[in-house]
């Protein structure tokens, strides 16, 4: 007997955006509001979703919105946080949502200074690895072997060839009470930590994986298989640091990362050396994080 879905069924995100089909970005949305419910208030910079919700008055979310520029989204939530306290509303959860150009690259100082001043807020990084909205530019979040507009695939080769930057390492060392990882393709698991996010007290940081089928040269009817591959590759963790323990929230099953890449045309110019080589990446990085957690084990066992 299947149990029932631990997933609100109230929605807050509305018919209406004007998402590509196959957005993994309007998941992404349409789970954190299920997890954080109406008493929230969203701001978000230059990004995919500051066109998304439609043209006003009108537009498809049922919380209120309040946009910013590119590079300020931490400075503009720790404002509307002041000011709901002075208003003496603190039952209103203030979110950033900013895609991950505007998070790792143009947001960062805005982002860590927020960190730094343990704004009572959340964070949300809605991560598709390029500037998506203004024609598929490489971005920090971009991952290694990628073919973006300003990465094209030539007889130089000339794809992407810096490594991902690891925006969960940078903000746990801002030492904030939580963070975590989350997927499209694991709605509960999403759900769960967005409350979890919401009921902290402080700064909390949300990487949410987020296909983009036009970026990522992918079928739009696979954004919930590629996004499942992404966790069963280990490609993408799914996990979270709370108070400084990180635990590992659903185990990748190890599946071959050539299963992952091989649905994006955006890695198709790869040769068999370049996928061995992301595997031994994926690998080092996976176990990595299990050491971690055994490490953690250790010490409590003592």
């Amino acid at each position: 007997m299947t149990s029932p879905t631990t997933i609100p069924e109230e929605e807050f995100a509305h018919p209406g955006s004007t998402g590509c089909p196959g957005c993994g970005a309007n998941l992404v949305m349409r789970y954190m509001l299920k997890g954080l419910g109406e008493r929230t208030i969203i701001s978000i910079p230059a990004c995919c979703w500051a066109v998304m919700p439609g043209y006003w008055p009108s537009h498809c979310l049922k919380v209120p919105l309040v946009y910013s520029a590119f590079e300020a989204t931490g400075a503009s939530i720790s404002g509307i946080r002041a000011a709901l306290d002075m208003r003496g509303e603190e039952d209103v959860t203030v979110v950033g949502f900013a895609g991950d150009g505007g998070t790792v690259d143009i947001g960062l100082q805005a982002l860590s200074g927020a960190a730094e001043r343990r704004t009572d807020a959340i964070y949300v990084m809605y991560d598709n690895e390029a500037y998506m909205n203004t024609g598929i530019q490489r971005s920090g979040s971009t991952p290694w072997g990628a073919w973006t507009t300003t990465t094209p695939v030539g007889s130089d080769r000339a794809f992407k060839r810096e490594p991902k930057k690891d925006i969960m390492a940078i903000m746990e060392a801002h030492g904030i009470p939580y963070a975590a990882t989350v997927s499209v393709g694991h709605p509960e698991d999403f759900v769960k930590k967005m409350r979890k996010a919401r009921d902290v007290r402080g700064f909390s940081f949300i990487h949410a994986f987020s296909p983009c089928p036009p970026g990522w040269r992918m079928d739009p009817m696979k954004t919930i298989e590629v996004a499942k591959l992404a966790v069963d590759t280990r490609v993408f963790p799914l996990y979270e640091i709370d108070d400084g323990e990180l635990t590992i929230t659903r185990e990748g099953k190890g599946k071959p990362v050539s299963e992952y890449l091989s649905l994006q045309g955006r890695f198709r110019h790869l040769s068999e050396e370049d996928v061995a080589d992301i595997q031994v990446d994926v690998d080092a990085r996976y176990a990595a994080l299990k050491a971690r957690v055994a490490k953690k084990a250790s010490k409590d066992d003592e």
